[in-house]
């Protein structure tokens, strides 16, 4: 017996955007069909003209759990997800308290999660120097992969690797297949800001795209000697697109993110003293921007992803307005898809392009490409439907996370989600969440 089907006139197959129904069954989509089969008698969903899309898959966020909860939380960023329609995310290493860099400290993390998981959560491992000998712990505890940083990360218990430390660990992750993301940024001693701490532009100077191309430049040459999967997180920098082009051509397993940030502002328009506005790498001007989203046409760059990295108020640096001191990281885990929507919509791309940036291609790096991310017979039937034609202001009494500082308040964005299910369960349905604790963990199971 089917528990219910979805019926509607968009649902993104495969095959395209057509009319469809989509029968669940025990958490699993077990069919798609043109219409309805004789005899149907189980509850039909009618979702019109809004969109069925397989759910969000969000690859990189900062849950900050346990030892930073103050600053998010399992708790309230999975309810952020599911109101956004992210049906799986994977959590960072680096902001927990203890950092995700031996198995026991794993054990810590998936402890935290209990009672707490309202969307499905995986987790990537920390590489840091010295922490070799815990790369196959973390593996048979479960995790989905591993992230380094090639300069300071902003914790110091979660110190940058050099390119020793990736030459010991990058034939272990590759001999298991996993994946290997990298925050791509060489600093340089030199002083390059000088001036007024509250200027935007004297931030970004701080930060060039060069420190990006170098580290980006590195990265492609161990890649291609270890033959190891290589992942470049947000990508900012557009002078190290041909590089990345390049390597592709040359059949390196390469891929590539950016973040929404990075494709809906400009650096010409944050206004001085605006901390939310703080990332790392910077958002650029709009000359720069103009070819990530080249780039993310021609498939150079693979998929977008949040980066959700939430901080307190005082850690922002709201007050002062210290662009030098503020924490660097945007709130942004709730409004995924509707960022890049409203961006995307105005340079004529189409939903079907939304499907592979935010669920189809992050399925692949996560190693969950068999069971989610498309609309298919046999898949999970974690599903958003929305509406690409409504619009609505951001406003911080909508957002569930647990600080509402994001660049996005007050902007008009186009995609309201209006149902999420997890697993055939409706988790979130117009403006209200309706299961709480239906998340599981992902976690890669032993070869």
């Amino acid at each position: 017996m089917i528990d219910f089907a979805l019926r509607g006139n968009k649902v993104l197959t495969p095959t395209g955007i057509r009319q469809a129904v989509v029968l669940v069954k025990d958490g699993r989509i077990a069919d798609v069909l043109s219409e309805l089969p004789a005899g149907f008698d189980a509850d039909v969903i009618e979702i019109q003209d809004s969109v069925l899309m397989p759910g969000i898959i969000d690859p990189h966020v900062h849950i900050n759990e346990p030892g930073r909860t103050d600053w998010e939380g399992f708790d309230t960023a999975t309810k952020a997800a599911i109101a956004g329609g992210v049906t799986t995310l994977i959590d960072m290493p680096l902001n927990a308290s203890p950092v995700t860099t031996t198995a026991d400290a794993f054990d810590q993390k998936l402890a935290a999660t209990e009672g707490k998981l309202h969307t499905n959560c995986g987790f990537w491992g920390g590489l840091i120097p010295g922490n070799t000998s815990e790369i196959e712990k973390l593996i048979a505890k479960g995790v989905l992969g591993f992230k380094a940083f090639l300069t300071h990360s902003g914790i110091d218990e979660f110190p940058n690797v050099m390119e020793a430390d990736l030459r010991k660990a990058m034939p272990i992750i590759a001999r298991h297949g996993l994946p290997l993301l990298v925050h791509c940024e060489l600093s340089t001693n030199e002083k390059l800001a000088t001036g007024d701490v509250r200027s935007y532009a004297n931030y970004l100077s701080s930060r060039p795209g060069v420190w990006e191309d170098n580290a980006i430049a590195l990265i492609l040459r161990l890649c291609e000697e270890y033959n190891c999967r290589t992942h470049i997180v947000h990508l900012s920098s557009a002078s190290s697109i041909e590089p990345i082009a390049d390597a592709k051509r040359r059949g390196l397993p390469l891929t590539v993110e950016t973040g929404q940030h990075y494709l809906f502002f400009n650096a010409e328009t944050i206004p001085d003293g605006q901390t939310q506005f703080k990332c790392a790498p910077p958002i650029r001007e709009k000359e720069n921007n103009d070819r990530l989203w080249a780039a993310l046409r021609e498939g150079i760059i693979d998929f977008v992803a949040t980066d959700h990295s939430p901080a307190p108020p005082d850690l922002k640096q709201m007050k002062s307005g210290n662009f030098m001191t503020a924490w660097g990281g945007i709130a942004s885990l709730q409004l995924s898809l509707p960022v890049l929507w409203t961006a995307a919509r105005q340079r004529g791309f189409g939903v079907a392009e939304i499907a592979g940036w935010l669920s189809e291609k992050p399925a692949q790096l996560a190693g969950v490409s068999t069971r989610k991310g498309t609309i298919e017979t046999g898949y999970d039937a974690d599903l958003v439907v929305w509406n690409p034609e409504k619009s609505f202001t951001v406003l911080a009494d909508q957002l569930y996370h647990k600080h509402k500082m994001t660049p996005y308040l007050n902007e008009e964005l186009y995609g309201v989600i209006e149902q999420t299910y997890l697993g055939g369960v409706p988790v979130f349905s117009h403006g209200s969440i309706t299961q709480l604790n239906a998340g599981k963990r992902m976690l890669k199971e032993r070869e």
